[in-house]
């Protein structure tokens, strides 16, 4: 069975971060290891508190995972501090050989910050040249380049841009623009485009926690980068079509529908 590693915040509601990766992990039949970078006391309401983990400890469980498994690749999610992203990246460069899924996590969807402003600078410097594909959605591409992202123009733009900053692949996810849901990838010299029907679904908690693992999850199985992100497309897609309420506000995504609607 191969192997993938998230490093990421715990959310204690189960519907994004670490616990989200892991089940789709697991959905995709893959092996997950964790490396947690902080604790979040949060819910489907939103997020009452942040702690993060000691930066040189989230470097030693990364170390206690890398040199035991053979991991065959590596999502990044919520990373909080600039100390934590220089210990992740500085403990990355020894594994050049695995590649890597960069969430540049900053807001939850409850609009809490969950990226320290100090630490945007690092996430680019550092993170950026290390990952085969960094995946931010609409506001997040704004934050990093300047100007608002906000139709498929402004989207290219920001990829380029994004990718000029180091990184191998840039996917810009249009999951908050009007009409279909349309995400863009771009290697630094074309487009490639996916698309799917809008959901009226409102329980997209973790949806992109969930796409991200799911492209790590199917490049850990030997995909091709274009394949695995069509792949985790329809995963998304099909999560969030079978997304279900759970507590008093925006409820998870379905990691495991294809189990679920088959009556396991």
């Amino acid at each position: 069975m191969k192997i993938a590693l998230t490093i990421a915040g715990s959310d204690s509601g189960g519907g994004a971060g670490i616990q989200a990766d892991l089940k789709t992990f697991a959905a995709h039949g893959v092996y997950g290891a964790s490396v947690i970078t902080a604790v979040t006391a949060q819910n489907t309401t939103g997020v009452k508190g942040v702690m993060e983990i000691d930066p040189s400890f989230v470097a030693l469980q990364m170390q206690a995972v890398l040199e035991d498994m053979d991991v065959a690749a590596v999502k990044i999610g919520m990373l909080s501090g600039p100390e934590i992203i220089r210990n992740v990246a500085l403990t990355l460069q020894d594994y050049p050989h695995i590649p890597v899924v960069l969430d540049p996590v900053m807001v939850a969807k409850s609009g809490d910050h969950l990226l320290q402003p100090e630490a945007r600078q690092a996430l680019t410097d550092h993170l950026f040249p290390l990952a085969l594909v960094v995946t931010p959605n609409l506001h997040e591409a704004g934050v990093i380049t300047g100007f608002p992202v906000q139709d498929m123009e402004t989207m290219e733009e920001a990829a380029r841009i994004i990718k000029a900053m180091g990184t191998g692949h840039v996917l810009v996810k249009g999951g908050h623009l009007p009409g279909d849901a349309v995400d863009l990838l771009f290697d630094g010299t074309g487009f490639v485009t996916y698309s799917a029907p809008r959901l009226s679904n409102k329980n997209t908690h973790g949806t992109g926690c969930t796409f991200s693992s799911a492209i790590a999850a199917n490049l850990a199985r030997g995909m091709e980068l274009k394949d695995a992100v069509q792949k985790a497309k329809e995963y998304i897609t099909g999560a969030v079509e079978n997304a279900f309420p759970v507590g008093k506000g925006v409820g998870p995504t379905n990691h495991f529908f294809d189990i679920t609607r088959q009556g396991v």
